[in-house]
Order: structure tokens, then C-alpha cells, then sequence
């Protein structure tokens, strides 16, 4: 591990650690602390693999803070983009306002900045202040909703819910994702991984399978109002058709967490919410001129 010195302070930097049971455990100790989850479930059932990258800083034996890499493969408007995702940006309270996390993203940018197509991220809306500092853009994301009602009525179709604690079910799962057909402007080539951290975790009782179109469905029901985080399915298919059957009478909205191909039938709406994008890179500007967002299921 290489020592970095930070206001004459030492520090050890620690990189792409994943299988240190030490390093891991640090990790999720202050994951958990600051987010209130942590990373290693996701690991334990082989899913933290070479796409997540901590970038860490420890004092002594304890990490201090943090800033992650995922290598994030894309499907962009028909091409095959690498973009980077910096995420799980935190540090320990008793270590704040002294440059660490500014250390941990001046080291991963020259890491991958001509390595790749965008740097982005989500940050909190309370610290949009940071950011700029390094380079990087505030851009706006807009999101696809329409009425329940306006979409028509199909022949029935079974709708299953999966226990995610079944390990069959994260089998079935993952092999859907990996096998699916983009429905999205913008969707993910090679991270099934990241999905399946989400469908194990805060969207575990939130997957359902449509076995009439071999679909699988991400969604989460909210008052009057469907929200999907995603659809796998190995074949094209109308997504009317699949919403239908998952929507019942007390449903009279629904929003997309992401954005489809055929964007026709929706109201097309400025995203608002607790984090802001952020993003540097050679496709800044195409991304700038585009109205769409990142996948929900593809933020770290």
C-alpha cells in the first residue's frame, strides 16, 4: 500500500481490496456507520467482483474515508460506452474538512480519466459546493410518467413474486439480466452484479416475474403510483404490456426509473430529487443535450 501524507498527517492508500477479509470488513464498518448498509452479502454471494473499485484511505489499521470506482459498461442511444461512476464517497466524522476525500477523487479521476467515455456521480444536494472544484458539470435528468389508465387492457398474465432469499431465484435472476434485451435509451451492458446488489437488498421484496413474456420486473408500489425500476426480458416487447398486468385499480400513475426507447406515450418531466448529477468527460455534451436518466438500479 502506498503512504500519502495529508496535512502532515499520514495515511495509508488502499485500493481495489475485495478479497481482504481486514480491508473489507473496515469498508463496510464505515458503510454502515455513515449509510447504514453494508457490501458484504453483495460479496458473500459473489457478486463484488472487478467492477467495484474502493479507493481508501486508513489510519492505522481503520478505514477513514472513501471514494469508490465502478466500471460502469453502457449502452448509450445504440453504442457501447465505458463510463465511470464514483461512488460510496464518505468519511469518518472525526476526519472530515481536512482534504481526504479530496485526495481519494484527484487520485481516481487521473486514474481514469482518459480511460473512459464520462465520470460521473450523484452527489447530495449539500455539498454541490465540492464538485466543481474538480471539474465536473451539473446536469439535469428528466423522467418518463404517464397515466395508469392510458394504457390498454391485455389478456391475463401470471405475475410471481420472488423471494430473493432463495438462492434459485437469484440464479433465475441474474441469468435474466445478463441474457436481457435493452428496453432503455440508456441501459447497462456487463453489470448484472449491480443489479442483483439492489434486488438482494433494498429492492429484494420489490422483483416479479411475468411468465407469460419470460420477464422479470423491478417495481415498487407507492400510494396511487407504480414505480419501475427496470425490465429484463429476452425478447422486445411492448412495455405497456408488461406494466399492465403488474398495476391494479388502486394504481393511477406510473413513473419510470428509467428512460425506454419509445418515450411516445409518456410526459417527459425534470427530475428532482436528494442528489444532483454531476460529470466530466468526452461525452459531457452529448449527455448535456440529451433529455433522459441514469437507470436507478445503475447508481453506487
Amino acid at each position: 500500500m502506498e503512504y500519502i501524507n495529508i496535512n502532515g498527517k499520514e495515511y495509508q492508500l488502499a485500493i481495489g481490496y475485495g478479497k481482504s477479509n481486514e480491508l473489507r470488513k473496515s469498508l463496510n464498518d464505515l458503510t454502515q456507520k455513515i449509510f447504514g448498509f453494508d457490501f458484504e452479502q453483495w460479496y458473500q454471494d459473489g457478486y463484488w467482483k472487478n467492477q467495484y473499485i474502493p479507493y481508501s484511505l486508513l489510519d492505522g489499521d481503520k478505514i477513514v474515508s472513501n471514494v469508490s470506482v465502478n466500471i460502469m459498461n453502457f449502452r448509450v442511444y445504440g453504442e457501447e460506452k465505458r463510463y465511470i461512476q464514483l461512488g460510496t464517497v464518505m468519511t469518518n466524522a472525526d476526519y472530515r474538512e481536512q482534504g481526504l476525500s479530496r485526495v481519494l477523487t484527484e487520485k481516481a479521476i487521473g486514474d481514469y480519466r482518459d480511460k473512459c467515455d464520462l465520470i460521473y456521480l450523484f452527489a447530495n444536494n449539500s455539498v454541490l459546493n465540492f464538485y466543481p472544484k474538480f471539474g465536473f458539470k451539473e446536469l439535469k435528468q428528466y423522467q418518463c410518467v404517464k397515466k395508469a389508465d392510458s394504457i390498454h387492457t391485455y389478456a391475463d398474465v401470471s405475475v410471481k413474486k420472488l423471494n430473493m432469499s432463495d438462492e434459485n431465484n437469484r440464479r433465475f435472476v441474474i441469468d435474466k439480466v445478463m441474457h436481457a434485451v435493452p428496453i432503455s435509451i440508456v441501459s447497462m451492458c456487463t453489470n448484472a452484479e449491480l443489479i442483483m446488489f439492489y434486488c438482494t437488498s433494498f429492492m429484494k421484496h420489490n422483483v416479479y416475474y411475468l411468465e407469460n413474456y419470460d420477464a422479470v420486473v423491478i417495481a415498487d408500489f407507492t400510494e396511487n403510483t407504480m414505480e419501475v425500476m427496470d425490465v429484463f426480458c429476452t425478447e422486445s416487447i411492448s412495455l405497456n404490456r408488461i406494466l399492465k398486468p403488474l398495476s391494479n385499480e388502486s394504481v393511477k400513475k406510473i413513473v419510470l426509473f428509467f428512460t425506454p426507447q419509445d418515450t411516445f406515450s409518456y410526459e417527459t418531466i425534470l427530475l428532482e430529487g436528494e442528489d444532483t448529477l454531476f460529470a466530466m468527460g468526452k461525452d459531457l455534451q452529448f449527455i448535456k443535450s440529451n433529455q433522459f436518466m441514469f437507470p436507478k438500479l445503475s447508481h453506487t
